[in-house]
């Protein structure tokens, strides 16, 4: 195959989601955890449109744990079996040498995660996005909820849910707002940027504001770096979906590129803001052929 096709080639997703289906049980590599099912996973149910649906492997561009580079991989989390709590998640990956092959990362049983699930109740339970979405239904449009994103941010989980809204004549679904959940924070704003800096504790657009006489501590909340680093990723995201609705696949690559190696930054700056330890001491990976 020539190199500027290969450098191309995605991991089928179906063949994913059949592996995926099946690592859920056979992960168990005790006799008797697997006879009696006791660690048994499943694919987690998120809210797409106004349906609950299974989650869909989707392909994205992330660092992953213990690796210097952000790489294009598909993946997929999953729960503990009837249970709704993060417990692990599997990623197939696309690029170069390391193409074909499958890492599983599990976290610890004892540390609680929400799921997909769980993510999307704590969303219909917010009260001010509630209302809202209560409201637009009443003006003659339709709220359609948009896949939930599952990013792992070193240790844990940064999701987020796109919102649009698709009037009764013109049917054409528009981004109105983005919803990015991280730990115990719930936010929805009209741009991934204010997302992201209501999250971490910013104001978007703008560095933060210095006492006269004396310099800030240094930390991702209030830290030039982060700031600037959120602005861009939404001003990069913006782009893609504009070349996204050209058709321009060549520029969508890079941009999407430029938003991973943005993203992983955010993720190292993430454990300092949530206290929480670094990857390899929060969830162990296990990588196979």
């Amino acid at each position: 195959m020539p190199a500027a096709l290969k450098e191309h080639v995605r991991y089928p997703e179906y063949l994913f989601a059949l592996q995926a289906e099946v690592y859920a049980t056979y992960h168990m590599e005790n006799s008797k955890v697997f006879y009696n099912k006791e660690d048994r996973w499943q694919i987690p149910l998120e809210t797409y449109g106004d349906q609950t649906v299974a989650m869909e492997p989707y392909y994205t561009i992330l660092r992953l744990p213990q690796e210097k580079e952000e790489e294009f991989v598909i993946m997929l989390p999953f729960t503990m079996y009837n249970r709704n709590n993060m417990t692990a998640w599997l990623a197939a990956r696309c690029d170069g040498e390391n193409y074909g092959q499958l890492i599983a990362y599990t976290f610890p049983k004892g540390q609680l995660l929400y799921g997909p699930a769980q993510i999307e109740a704590r969303i219909d339970q917010d009260p001010e996005i509630s209302q809202q979405l209560t409201l637009w239904s009443q003006r003659g449009s339709s709220v359609i909820r948009g896949n939930l994103l599952v990013l792992p941010v070193d240790g844990s989980i940064l999701y987020v849910e796109p919102l649009y809204l698709e009037a009764q004549q013109s049917q054409l679904p528009e981004l109105t707002r983005v919803i990015v959940a991280y730990g115990d924070q719930v936010v929805m704003k009209e741009t991934l940027a204010e997302a992201l800096a209501a999250v971490f504790g910013l104001q978007p657009g703008a560095p933060p504001q210095k006492e006269e006489g004396r310099e800030p501590e240094p930390g991702p909340g209030d830290s030039d770096e982060v700031w600037q680093l959120v602005n861009r990723a939404a001003a990069l995201y913006e782009e893609a979906q504009a070349a996204l609705k050209e058709g321009d696949w060549a520029e969508y690559g890079r941009l999407q590129d430029e938003l991973g190696s943005i993203l992983a930054r955010l993720q190292e700056l993430a454990v300092d803001k949530s206290g929480l330890p670094a990857a390899e001491e929060q969830a162990t990976p296990q990588q196979f052929p």
